[in-house]
């Protein structure tokens, strides 16, 4: 479906939101503003998607606000999980050859990088990868990625591999990542530290929400996204309409035309309020 010129603009089925630095505020809390924008989006109908970096193990705290359909769209692309059930229902996994493939070349590119892992198991990492919030407090295997990735080891499934370093420059780290290991993998970054996040290739946010939007009818015109971090770019880019929240990223800033206020100031919930009125009145 597009819009020709004489044609009304397609209405909005389906929001696709990233979570941290975009919908929700400091401490990863849900304004009670942005609550009730999703809950009226929810009552019209209008699907709304959280499409996040988050591995599914963060997302109880979102559950509430996830909407009739209960999923999201976790790691990247790399799992789509059920929320309230806590139920993983599909997973895009990097192979063990190309995790390893990658770890090698930025050990050699990159020295000092640590990796961890995402999987439908949990959480793993090798020693030097320091946890200081989520997840620290969770039991883990820790050991040298070989063994943990290996035929008796703990990881299966892989379907992120993060790669942490302990002093460069956050986007000269994706930068340097991308130079040597972009053909293995798909590279991005979403945190305000040198932590690089990798699924395998062709799987990003964008794939795994058009896949979504493909199995539930609904065309890409109709999709409104949302984002702050170069892992949204290529979301941003697919949707119909995208918005860049004031507070996101300088490339994302400049590759999104439309921008709203910062995620402290509700700039999801004032856009969606926004477009269920306009929606409303031309029912």
């Amino acid at each position: 479906m597009t819009t020709t010129p004489g044609h009304p603009k397609p209405r909005t089925r389906l929001i696709a939101t990233d979570l941290d630095g975009t919908l929700l505020c400091s401490g990863g809390t849900v304004s009670v503003r942005t609550a009730a924008a999703l809950a009226a989006a929810d009552a019209a109908g209008v699907q709304v998607v959280f499409v996040t970096g988050r591995p599914p193990r963060w997302m109880q705290q979102v559950s509430p606000h996830v909407g009739g359909h209960g999923v999201a769209i976790c790691s990247n692309g790399g799992a789509i999980v059920d929320v309230r059930r806590g139920e993983l229902l599909e997973t895009f996994p990097l192979s063990v050859d190309d995790a390893l493939a990658v770890i090698t070349t930025l050990r050699a590119k990159l020295p000092g990088t640590a990796f961890a892992f995402e999987f439908p198991g949990g959480f793993a990492r090798e020693a030097g990868y320091e946890v200081r919030m989520w997840g620290s407090d969770e039991n883990h295997p820790v050991g040298p990625a070989e063994e943990l990735l290996g035929s008796d080891g703990a990881v299966r499934g892989l379907f992120k591999l993060l790669a942490k370093h302990p002093d460069l420059d956050p986007d000269k780290f994706l930068s340097e990542a991308r130079s040597v290991a972009a053909h293995l993998a798909e590279i991005t970054r979403s945190s305000p530290i040198p932590l690089v996040e990798i699924s395998a290739r062709g799987v990003t946010k964008a794939s795994t929400l058009a896949r979504w939007c493909t199995e539930h009818g609904i065309d890409r015109s109709e999709v409104v996204a949302f984002g702050d971090m170069p892992n949204d770019l290529e979301m941003l880019a697919w949707a119909g309409t995208a918005y860049a929240v004031a507070n996101a990223h300088p490339e994302v800033l400049a590759a999104v035309s439309l921008h709203t206020l910062s995620n402290e100031q509700d700039g999801v919930a004032t856009v969606l309020e926004g477009l269920l009125a306009a929606d409303a009145a031309s029912a």
